[in-house]
Order: C-alpha cells, then structure tokens, then sequence
C-alpha cells in the first residue's frame, strides 16, 4: 500500500465514504510516515442527547499496520474500550504480523499535514489506578496530579526530574473518562517530551481511564 496522502490536513478533515472525522490538531510530527496501512475510522455521531462512537474497520487487514482516525470531539469513555477490543482482535488474529503496529492519526498545525503516533505498546485499564501505585493523573479541565500532589504543566518535567524512589518503580498514567480524544492526543504529545531520569523508575506503559 502507498503512503497516506497528505490532502486537506489544514482543515484536519480525515474523510471516508462521504463522512468526516475531525483529526486532533498538535503542533510537531512525532511519526511522519506509515507504510503498509490499513485505515480504524471512529466517527462522531449523536441521537437526541447522546454521544455516539460509530467504528469502522472494514478494510482493516491484520498484517498491516492500522491506522485509527478518531474524531477530536469523541470522550475517552466512548473511545478507549473500543480501542480495547480493536487491540484484542488484531493481536488474536492468525494473519497478524509481528512487524504490524497500531498508530493514532492526527494533524500537525504547525507543517500543515497528517502525523500518527505509536501506541501499540500502551495497555488500556478502563478503572482507576490501584492503591499504591504511582501515577499521574490528567483531569478534562487540563489539571495535573502526581498521586495527590497538584503539579503545573510547565513544571512537570522539573518534579519528575526531583522524584525519589526507593525500590524499582513503575510510573502510571491515568486519564478521566470525560476527557475528549483531542484533548487526549495533546497530553501524549506533551508526554512524549518526557523523561525519567530517576534511577529505578519508569513508565509503566498502562493507562487508566477513571
């Protein structure tokens, strides 16, 4: 399969059969390019009051690389548990190749084009963290804790940087349910920029959704 095109990305439209998916929006490219894709569309639909996800994967092929384009507007709540089950069928599937990857689609502002972001690796918990476990928690009003302690976005890597530990470690993420995907993608973009530099700790690669 070829490239994606990079086509209408400066209004962060991803179309599929005469629907649109409204793509996040952030500002630098962490993956640029994915080869031998298949596409995950989520699309944003509502009945009377509700929210609805509406998941198309039809044309996914397991030995591919899978690429979801999820509308920005869509709650974690919504979005997570059917990532969940994605991730289970692709990993159960006989065809699946070792090589394939699971990637987020999204929008680079600041180039003007379609960027994705790996996260085969991460597991989904759809529940809060357990007791005594380190985590930093991300609330939908863009607050963050680490365990209890409130901790500004600009001083993060500063207080990671500070953390002490006194065995092997592992550091959680947790994020509330009613989060948008939009908002979402924004702190795993932040979160890539971040380090451990802390001896004997590090990620976890577990997600919570609380």
């Amino acid at each position: 399969m070829k490239k994606i095109a990079l086509l209408m990305m400066a209004l962060a439209l991803y179309s599929c059969n005469d629907k649109e998916v409204l793509l996040p929006q952030v500002d630098k490219t962490i993956v640029a390019d994915v080869e031998d894709h298949s596409p995950v569309y989520f699309f944003f639909k509502t009945e009377g009051k509700d929210t609805l996800a509406e998941v198309n994967r039809k044309n996914t092929i397991s030995s591919t690389n899978w690429i979801f384009n999820i509308d920005k507007r869509l709650p974690l709540r919504l979005v997570v548990p059917e990532v969940i089950k994605l991730q289970a069928k692709k990993e159960g599937s006989m065809h699946k190749s070792e090589t394939s990857e699971n990637y987020f689609s999204y929008s680079d502002s600041v180039h003007k084009k379609l960027a994705f972001m790996l996260f085969t690796p991460v597991k989904y918990q759809m529940s809060a963290p357990k007791a005594g476990e380190n985590c930093l928690y991300f609330t939908k009003d863009d607050s963050i804790r680490y365990n209890t302690t409130v901790v500004s976005k600009n001083d993060l890597q500063t207080f990671l940087d500070h953390l002490t530990v006194d065995k092997e470690s592992k550091l959680y993420i947790a994020f509330d349910k009613k989060m948008s995907y939009g908002n979402y993608i924004k702190v795993k973009a932040f979160l890539n920029d971040m380090k451990l530099h802390t001896l004997g700790l590090s990620w976890a690669g577990v997600e919570y959704i609380y």
